[in-house]
């Protein structure tokens, strides 16, 4: 998982910590998982979130999503539906 996440930031930071990713414990369909992202930012001009990725190691594809902001978008959140092999 090192190497594809640092493929896609290259040398950028990776910043930890005021992440919180909302996943259901159990799903019956792994086609159609709701999945919610929020990161706890002030979405200033000097201070936003510009990007948000989840990685799966347990896809083929562990890249299952890029999510790319800008300051005016006020709050660093999203709601979606990803495909998953597996929930864990």
């Amino acid at each position: 998982m090192p190497q594809v996440i640092a493929r896609l930031v290259g040398q950028s930071k990776v910043n930890t910590g005021r992440v919180k990713l909302n996943l259901p414990p159990l799903v019956e369909n792994g086609h159609l998982v709701p999945l919610s992202v929020t990161v706890d930012s002030p979405m200033t001009e000097a201070e936003h979130v510009k990007a948000i990725h989840v990685f799966t190691d347990k896809n083929p594809l562990p890249e299952v999503l890029s999510f790319y902001l800008g300051p005016r978008a006020g709050r660093a959140n999203l709601s979606t539906r990803v495909r998953l092999a597996d929930s864990e």
